[in-house]
């Protein structure tokens, strides 16, 4: 069973009174660490449990240590000796023994004793996690003290008979931090909402593939990567689908590493790096002059919006062909960076601003070059205020590599959102309704249009939704008749109570010389209004 509403509303708020002066967008790195290490101890407890027989952990250690350790690196990539588990951490707090050293002292040897492939995908993941931070506490006391803390609430998390239990909390924890991180939140975070309505339009008609490749180039903490593998049939089965993720910000990184493992996915189908996604292509990519880049099945993407980037001399860049973005605006950058590493029949979709639809210059050409080759499927019309990071209304683009019509489906889904505290939310019935409209591709009255080339090109090649989807409400017209009657009634009722108030200030009698003379200012006063 998964964790209830009122339990999550508690450990966010338990978090809350016990992180001290830390800020909520560095508190994350500790607290998501504390989780992570806990779920690596209980995956190495269980599966001692399944092939030690009736052998404790402990007791296999202390039979051989050499041969313990290899025996667990060789199957999960990775080796906890018996006093770094996170039960240990537990048992030595309850006595009153634990210390902030004891911590470190664990990660370290963590680090140590990674195998093969896991050397990559688990190298440094714990970085950010600075235990000697006076953030922490000015001493190690302190420090020591606030670590108690953590590790005792994620204590009262129970794993064991739902291992979905802490990848549901970690969704859940990214996103209550970025909503409460401001426009640090873009870092990482791309709402549930909108990545699920990019794995539906992604996925549709190709559920049943044996197996599936991701790619993400801009992942975050890898919401939209798990989001899309969510609805393939083969999802959780290990092999059938490999994901590929570059992230250029080294804790946004850990925590998409951290987020993929957490939910179930296998250190062997994970292929993530930490690297400017623009300033290098990958993955693969030129190796000693010869480009041989990797093409996926499927392409997702939410890049920061308008990001200033060097684009000097990648004239030559085969990812450009069709146009390099201006340096003031990377959006088309990361557009056609995705383009190029799709497959012929693959299918990608991307968040970007309203601007994209219809900047002209070097945009406005490579808008052309997209349309005239027939890449572009779907313009998709998001709500303002939908991502914590930014007000600005967003659209989702979806694109393939080898179309043959040149229609494009105009959705225009700005008007269908419920209001949050300080957001806008798709509902589920928002979410539906886009994806039913993409799938039926008909023309849907103020919601959705299929526009012809003829039409683009009678438009300029410029893409704004409103040129192809009028969603203008006309106002009901004025009866001037009733209108004149309601106004000669109110002069009427007006007038009446003029005089009724007129009469009332009459029969008023001064007690004095200076109220008498206010009552004499009052009336004259009203008999001016009359």
């Amino acid at each position: 069973m998964a964790l209830s509403a009122e339990q999550e509303t508690m450990i966010w708020k338990t978090l809350n009174d016990t992180r001290g002066k830390i800020e909520p967008s560095e508190y994350k790195n500790y607290i998501f660490g504390v989780m992570f290490y806990k779920f690596l101890s209980e995956k190495a407890e269980g599966w001692v449990k399944e092939n030690a027989g009736n052998q404790t952990w402990a007791e296999l250690w202390e039979q051989d240590a050499v041969r313990a350790s290899d025996f667990m690196k060789r199957s999960l990539g990775y080796v906890i000796q018996p006093s770094d588990l996170f039960s240990a951490w537990q048992s030595a707090i309850s006595e009153d023994k634990f210390n902030v050293l004891m911590m470190s002292d664990s990660l370290s040897r963590f680090n140590k004793n990674l195998y093969g492939d896991a050397k990559e995908d688990f190298a440094g993941i714990f970085d950010d996690m600075d235990l000697t931070s006076t953030r922490l506490g000015n001493n190690a006391q302190m420090r020591t003290a606030t670590m108690i803390d953590m590790i005792n609430l994620m204590s009262k998390i129970e794993t064991e008979d739902n291992t979905d239990v802490l990848g549901d909390l970690y969704e859940y924890l990214i996103g209550m931090f970025a909503a409460n991180s401001g426009a640090k939140a873009g870092e990482f975070y791309t709402p549930h909402q909108v990545s699920d309505v990019m794995a539906q339009l992604l996925t549709s008609g190709r559920e049943n593939k044996e197996q599936y490749s991701l790619y993400d180039p801009a992942m975050g903490s890898g919401s939209l990567l798990l989001t899309t593998a969510s609805h393939m049939q083969k999802a959780g089965v290990r092999g059938a689908i490999k994901y590929y993720g570059q992230e250029l910000i080294t804790t946004t990184f850990n925590l998409a590493r951290m987020n993929l493992m957490m939910h179930g996915v296998e250190y062997n189908d994970i292929n993530l790096r930490n690297a400017d996604t623009l300033n290098g292509d990958w993955p693969d990519g030129v190796r000693e002059g010869i480009d041989s880049p990797r093409m996926f099945d499927a392409v997702m993407a939410n890049p920061p919006y308008s990001l200033k980037w060097d684009n000097k001399n990648r004239e030559e860049d085969v990812r450009f062909k069709y146009g390099v973005a201006p340096a003031s605006k990377a959006d088309y950058a990361f557009l056609l960076h995705s383009l190029y590493h799709l497959k012929q029949d693959g299918r990608m979709a991307i968040v970007l601003p309203h601007g994209v639809l219809f900047r002209g210059a070097a945009e406005g050409k490579i808008r052309k070059q997209l349309l005239d080759n027939h890449h572009i499927s779907a313009v998709i019309g998001l709500p303002e205020k939908i991502f914590t990071n930014t007000g600005i209304p967003t659209i989702i683009m979806v694109l393939e590599k080898h179309r043959q019509s040149d229609d494009v489906l105009f959705i225009d889904a700005s008007n269908d959102f419920e209001k949050a505290k300080n957001s806008n939310v798709l509902r589920d019935k928002d979410v539906d309704k886009i994806v039913k409209t993409y799938l039926d591709r008909k023309d849907i009255e103020k919601y959705a249009h299929v526009a012809t080339m003829d039409e683009i090109i009678e438009n300029d090649y410029n893409l704004n939704i409103p040129r192809y989807v009028d969603t203008f409400e006309e106002e009901e017209p004025v009866d001037a008749q009733k209108l004149l009657d309601d106004m000669k009634e109110i002069n009427a009722k007006e007038k009446q109570l003029m005089s009724e108030l007129s009469e009332q200030f009459d029969q008023l009698v001064g007690t004095d010389e200076e109220s008498s003379k206010y009552l004499e200012l009052l009336k004259e006063a009203l008999n001016n209004a009359r």
